[in-house]
């Protein structure tokens, strides 16, 4: 395991003081599996979107307005790293999900998803650079994915970085509120795309030599914030946001078509109805939904010994629900649920490595929570 050595810049880049992690009886919910002790490991973050563990420990995290900071294994959060490039934080837009190279141990290099300001509008975009030894900067960062259109809207850019065990990148894609260009395979919106790590095409992937976009994996989709690889099959699995009500879960297969907005098992804010997938079965058909809304974003399949119980469920950030939702999965099948309240909205969920659950807040002052079974008393 890579270890980064620990410079006196390093030391002296992290602004926050740390944080002390006395268990606080009162800070604690009930679960299914029994009492969980929550704790802020972290905070003054604002609107923290993601978050991934570099192999020191040592947590990267993205704020919206477009910084990019480290959080210590003792909660002392960062100044901001140079070189993360202009971002349009504008509504639902901003600096969105972080992700590292496969080969980070020896390339330092990481991934960025984010809102960009373009010619016509804005739209998600996805670039690297690498990480300096010490954390403070960027270099050498390159696009290398822009999402085609752009569109004037400050909603629904998506977007989550998820490498496969092939090395492929999958990066999700809002429709940018253009639902009806969600069926237009010729285009970026509403997809999840798969993408070689410089950008380039994959010769498998399903719209290669045919109609559609070249990067495109499925399509019909409306917003997916969540997205994770199952530890077992190598599989990618999806959450995304639905109208008034009808969130899915999603196992994307290359090439399908999701329906959005032709049908949904939500309606439109309006009220009115839209044909539910029961209706139209040449449409992939989702795993799950939720009525009412859970608004899913940040997921992760829990594989550590802390809760042991929880080994192989789906843990998914929930913005309506204020908290994680826990899916518990039985091969490709739903097999229950429950929420664990945390009375904020949870923008994304990351497993610690030691096993702890952390769970970043989606607020102006937002906070990384960590959960653990609670002492026995």
């Amino acid at each position: 395991m890579l270890r980064i050595p620990i410079a006196l810049s390093f030391l002296l880049a992290f602004s926050a003081p740390s944080t002390t992690f006395a268990q606080d009886p009162s800070k604690s919910i009930e679960s299914q599996t029994g009492r969980i002790a929550v704790e802020t490991f972290a905070e003054g973050l604002e609107h923290p979107w993601g978050a991934t563990y570099l192999p020191d420990g040592t947590l990267l995290v993205t704020e919206r307005p477009g910084r990019l900071r480290l959080v210590s294994t003792d909660g002392a959060v960062s100044d901001p790293i140079d070189g993360v490039p202009d971002v349009l934080a504008d509504g639902q837009g901003g600096l969105l999900d972080v992700a590292l190279d496969p080969d980070f141990a020896n390339n330092r290099t990481v991934y960025l998803s984010y809102s960009e300001q373009r010619s016509g509008g804005a739209a998600t975009s996805v670039g690297r650079g690498r990480l300096n030894e010490n954390g403070s900067a960027l270099s050498g960062f390159e696009v290398i994915f822009r999402q085609e259109p752009t569109v004037s809207s400050q909603h629904h850019f998506g977007s989550r970085l998820v490498f496969a065990p092939d090395g492929k990148l999958f990066v999700t894609l809002g429709e940018r509120g253009k639902a009806q260009q969600a069926q237009d395979a010729s285009n970026h919106l509403g997809t999840v795309v798969r993408i070689n790590p410089d950008g380039s095409v994959p010769d498998d992937n399903p719209f290669v030599g045919k109609d559609g976009a070249d990067e495109i994996w499925s399509y019909g989709h409306r917003n997916v914030q969540s997205a994770a690889i199952h530890p077992e099959t190598g599989v990618l699995w999806t959450a995304e946001m639905g109208p008034r009500g009808g969130d899915e879960l999603n196992i994307p297969e290359a090439g399908r078509n999701y329906g959005w907005p032709v049908v949904s098992w939500g309606r439109h804010y309006s009220g009115k109805r839209i044909p539910d997938p029961s209706t139209r079965p040449e449409f992939a058909g989702s795993i799950h939904s939720w009525t009412p809304v859970i608004s899913p974003s940040g997921m992760t399949f829990y594989t550590g010994d802390m809760f042991a119980d929880w080994r192989g469920d789906l843990l998914i950030g929930g913005l309506s629900a204020a908290g994680i939702v826990r899916v518990r999965i039985d091969g490709e099948q739903f097999a229950g649920e429950e929420v664990l309240a945390l009375g904020s909205r949870v923008r994304d969920v990351v497993q610690a490595p030691d096993g702890a659950v952390m769970a970043l807040t989606d607020e102006p002052a937002g906070r990384i929570l960590r959960l653990a079974p609670a002492a026995s008393q």
